[in-house]
Order: C-alpha cells, then structure tokens, then sequence
C-alpha cells in the first residue's frame, strides 16, 4: 500500500512563524516542515541555481551587445535622416530633438527589464512547488482541549515511512509519568523521527500516539504544543533580542521569569560578554551566537515554559566541555517530576535513565536499564563500547589520534 508523501497541514505552512511563537516551538523545527515541503528558497535556489545562472548569464550578454552595437548605429543613422525630415518640413526640429532623447534614454530600463528575464522561470517552479505542498493531506487533528488523565505517553504499534521508505516498523514504547527514558541507537534507526511524530510534525501510517490515554490526534496541535516542551538538536532562533527568543516559551512571563530561566540554563556567562545582555539582537537564524550558545536559550524557553513532558534531542551536542556538568546539572532540575524523552549518541550522559530503549533499523530491540541491557543487548554493548573508545580519543604528537 502506498504512503503519502508528507502530511503537512497547509493552514500551519500558512502562519507558521505565529504558530511557533504561540506554542512554544523552536525556529529549527519550522525549518524542518519547510524543507520537508520543498518550498524554500534554499531548496528551490539549490534545484534551479545552474539553470538560472547560465540563463542570466547568456540573456545579459545578449543585452550589453545589444545595447552596445545597435544604440551608435541608431544614432548614426538618425541625426542625418532626422535633419534631412526637418529641412523637407517632414519633422520639426523639436521632433527631432525628443526621438534623439529617447533612443538614448530607452537602453537602461531596457536592460533593466531583461535583468528579470531569469527570474521568471524560478517563479514558476516555485509556485509549482508550493502547489504540490498544499495538495499534501493535512495533519489529523481535532479541536478538542487536552482532557486525557495523565502526562503518560504511548506508542502503540507506530510505523512510518518517508514517501515509499518505511523507517519505523510496529514501535510500541511507553513513557511513564514522571521518568527519563531515553533513545539510543545508531544514525538512522528512527530516534529523531519518533520524537517528531510525538509532536505531531507528521502523522503516523499505521497504529497510535497518545498522550494520558488520548490519542493526539483527538486534540488540537495547540493543545498538544501546550503540554510538551521540544528541544531539537538543529537550534534556530528569530531575528529579535535573546530576551523575546526565551519568551516565546511562556509570552506572559514577567521579565524576572525569563532571566531566571536564562541563568537556569547558563545562559549568564556568555549573556554578561554582549554588550546588550538579554537584550542583544539574535541575528538571522541566531548567528551572532555559537552553537552551543544557541542550544541554551533553546534550554531557556524550554525552562520558561514548564510543560509537564519534555523531548531533548541531543540538546547538549554542542556543549563545550566545560559548561556540559552545568547544563546536565540544570537538565536534571527542570525534569524533576516530567514525563521526560532523551535522544542521545552518548551514552554516558542517559546511564542513569529509567529506561534505555535501543532502535535499529526502525524497530525497538530491547528496552532495560544500563546494567541489565550491557548484559542482555549485543547492540547496546556494541555502543557502549563504541561512546567509551570515542570519549578516550585525543590528539597526540603529531597530530595523531
């Protein structure tokens, strides 16, 4: 049976960036919906820039010689011919003097309407493009409040696929109320997408997501939104000041709130460098910070917004060494009593989880604590193994590891 491609609800497409602000989400994640719906100008730039570069490129040419051979000969020819009309009284002197100044005149604007000549085929793939997202089906929600009797998550026999590619393959998981489970696995076993169909970034081919007992898609995406706290690993903040970026978690925080939840995620050593503090602009996408920079106002909003499950999904990738024990230190108090989901390449940082559950290829093997899966779990041993051999690397003499 085929899959669609996508389930993209075009109403969130439509207003993405209020949406986000509204419920918490990160810019990244944004990001990931329009890059999955193929209508970014990225996208379409990256498909489309060598036709549109050598298309520009022969069309301008074209141009300047036009413009360059063909406006001397115009004027050669047309003050002899034009004076010849007016001593016949065919023209006027002012006729004479108007055309001449017109001929000189059209070659810009003429140039300048050719400049555009490139652009209209990349229109017309882009409103292609955006044509194909909208006839995408819309996610499957409903209008109804949260009303389930719990924050305990499930998966119910979930599968997806990514057009005709099923990555993940009758998952059952349950996440208990008020514990860490966390997802470890190799690159492409289906960690990040289960996080994802969580929030409701697609809906599932095959089985159940619920939430307390209620499917989410029996709610509407506000309400779900107002209930988890997602922290990707791809962090991307608004062009506005730091401080908005974090208040975006909670838009009717006091601004006591938001500078407590800034220093809950150690966000005050790099804040007291800018020259603005909070009130320092993000940049486009965040780049007047590091990556690790970004992560903890990202940590920040999450902080700020207090919903009772959370999903951190490496959210300390880009962690330098030295601020890692301070931000697990600050993990560790704001999923105190949460319903709590980890991904995580390393695994030194999730031992202690409640659960470990470990993907491959889209399937869940084995779900145990620490101890009992190095014991049971020829895979997790495997990456045991492997995250203990990687955290002893150094560089030596020579450059040598």
């Amino acid at each position: 049976m085929s899959t669609p491609d996508k389930s993209i609800d075009p109403r969130l497409l439509a207003s993405a960036q209020e949406e986000f602000i509204k419920n918490g989400f990160l810019k990244a994640e944004l990001k990931t919906i329009c890059e999955n719906a193929d209508i970014t100008t990225g996208a379409v730039y990256k498909r489309y820039k060598g036709k549109e570069d050598l298309f520009c490129a022969v069309v301008g040419d074209i141009a300047d010689a036009l413009y360059s051979a063909i406006l001397p000969c115009v004027a050669l020819v047309m003050i002899p011919v034009g004076t010849l009309f007016v001593i016949n009284g065919t023209s006027t002197l002012a006729d004479l003097v108007l055309v001449f100044c017109l001929s000189l005149s059209i070659g810009v604007p003429l140039l300048k309407a050719l400049s555009f000549a490139g652009k209209f085929p990349q229109l017309n793939f882009k409103i292609e493009e955006i044509e194909k997202a909208m006839d995408n089906q819309p996610l499957k929600t409903n209008d109804n409040s949260f009303i389930g009797n719990s924050y305990i998550v499930k998966f119910d026999n979930v599968t997806f696929a990514y057009k005709e590619q099923e990555v993940l393959h009758g998952v059952s998981l349950e996440l208990k109320e008020g514990t860490l489970t966390a997802l470890v696995g190799e690159s492409g076993s289906g960690k990040s997408t289960l996080a994802k169909l969580l929030v409701h970034y697609y809906d599932v081919n095959g089985g159940h997501i619920t939430l307390g007992g209620q499917d989410i898609t029996d709610m509407s995406i506000e309400a779900l939104n107002d209930n988890i706290s997602y922290v990707s690993q791809e962090q991307f903040l608004f062009n506005t000041t730091l401080y908005e970026n974090i208040l975006i978690g909670k838009p009717n925080a006091s601004r006591e709130e938001v500078i407590a939840a800034a220093e809950k995620a150690q966000c005050a050593e790099f804040l007291e460098r800018l020259p603005g503090g909070i009130d320092t602009m993000a940049g486009d996408g965040g780049k007047q910070l590091s990556g690790g920079e970004r992560q903890r106002i990202s940590l920040a909003r999450a902080i700020l917004k207090n919903a009772p499950v959370i999903v951190l999904d490496e959210a300390t990738a880009f962690i330098d060494p030295e601020n890692e024990e301070k931000m697990n230190a600050a993990i560790a108090q704001i999923i105190k009593g949460k319903t709590v989901l980890v991904i995580a390449h390393r695994l030194q940082t999730v031992v202690n989880a409640d659960k470990i559950c470990v993907m491959k290829n889209g399937e869940l093997i084995a779900q145990d604590t620490h101890e009992k899966l190095l014991q049971s779990c020829d895979e997790y041993k495997k990456l045991w193994d492997s995250s203990e051999a990687s955290a002893s690397w150094q560089i030596k003499n020579g450059g040598r590891v």
